[in-house]
């Protein structure tokens, strides 16, 4: 008897169907806060790209909707998935974070050798009380543990103390339009209420989340965008209530029966995404997005340029300068966009210029972004 045929998926049908769960074919009426959750985070390294990826993906965002939750600790930045920085709605902080903390454990036992003789535990509770007796930066909280372990390393101890603790940046670090000094306290301690001993996210109900924000995806998928591994159980038990698919490399792909999954024709509007938005960077194989000949094409090294989406696939990157009153965002296409791509492009520039910067004289212009 012949086992039944699971439907293949190319690159195109992927991106589409990704780009609708990450809100990218058309602007969402959803809130920011409910966006913030729906996606799982947003990757937050720097300062201003979750400003950038709320815009792209809502209608009638302004900054000072994220600003406001951040300010209200409705929302926080923390390390989480992949021991970077994402803002997160406080429930997900309480959720996800322990969910992620094998992979935390794992990067402490990269820096074993800078903590010889070093009791963990101790070291825990010692920057745990630290740090909730005020906002510390990691200049101090290495200083204070030098005292009490002067022949370790200090960046070991800073990084054990940050992967040991749920350690919340505290604003105005975060906020638009202003600046602040990196300063943390722990989750708890931010947002004012003690939590449960133990509250992971159950693996199933994240493997069904991430398969709504990134979906259809493998195990392998999930496996990269969470920084965890062995998530092939979690992924054989919600097997009965979930669909299967291929890729056209016959990599087992799982999705959300009710999720969608666009023709692959349907239009893709340009999208400006900033650095490190987790479209990029949330599976394993990216040529749903990223088109093969363009693989590092958005990066330099380790730091990342913002992307420019055109037909739904990574088409060029880009940057805004000025000063005063005048803003220009410029665009370097790593290919020929048609006559009418390229009208697209400017309009969704100008609107981005328009609700992301005070300028009043505003120019979108294709070009070549200097080094």
């Amino acid at each position: 008897m012949n086992a039944t045929k699971v439907p293949v998926l190319g690159a195109r049908a992927l991106g589409r169907a990704t780009l609708a769960r990450q809100l990218l074919l058309e602007r969402s009426p959803m809130s920011a806060e409910d966006a913030v959750g729906h996606l799982l985070g947003l990757q937050a390294q720097n300062v201003q790209p979750p400003y950038y990826q709320l815009w792209s993906r809502l209608e009638g965002f302004v900054p000072e909707d994220l600003s406001a939750l951040m300010e209200s600790r409705a929302v926080v930045r923390m390390v989480t998935m992949r021991s970077t920085i994402h803002t997160h709605t406080a429930e997900d902080a309480r959720t996800l974070r322990p969910l992620v903390q094998p992979a935390r454990d794992r990067e402490v036992g990269l820096f074993r050798k800078g903590l010889t003789g070093v009791d963990l535990d101790r070291l825990t509770e010692l920057s745990r009380a630290f740090v909730e007796d005020g906002p510390r930066t990691m200049a101090e909280i290495r200083a204070e543990l030098l005292q009490e372990w002067p022949e370790a390393d200090p960046q070991s101890l800073a990084v054990a103390a940050r992967c040991r603790l749920p350690l919340v940046q505290v604003t105005p670090r975060g906020l638009w339009g202003r600046s602040g000094q990196v300063r943390l306290t722990t989750l708890d301690n931010w947002l004012g209420e003690p939590a449960a001993p133990d509250r992971p996210a159950p693996v199933e109900d994240a493997v069904l989340r991430y398969l709504g924000a990134f979906g259809p995806a493998s195990v392998k998928d999930m496996q990269i965008w969470s920084g965890l591994t062995r998530l092939r159980e979690a992924f054989e038990r919600l097997r009965p209530r979930l669909l299967v698919f291929r890729d056209e490399h016959g990599v087992e792909l799982f999705d959300l029966p009710d999720a969608p999954r666009p023709d692959e024709d349907v239009p893709a509007p340009p999208r400006f995404l900033p650095e490190f938005d987790n479209l990029l960077l949330s599976h394993a194989d990216r040529t749903r997005v990223i088109p093969a000949d363009l693989k590092g094409r958005s990066f330099k090294g380790n730091q990342a340029y913002r992307t420019l989406l055109v037909d739904g696939a990574l088409a060029g990157i880009w940057r805004t300068t000025g000063a005063g009153d005048e803003s220009v965002l410029t665009v370097e296409a790593f290919g020929r966009l048609t006559a009418a791509q390229r009208a697209e492009v400017v309009h969704e520039g100008e609107r981005l210029l328009a609700a992301m910067t005070s300028a009043t004289v505003r120019k979108v212009e294709f070009g070549s972004i200097a080094d």
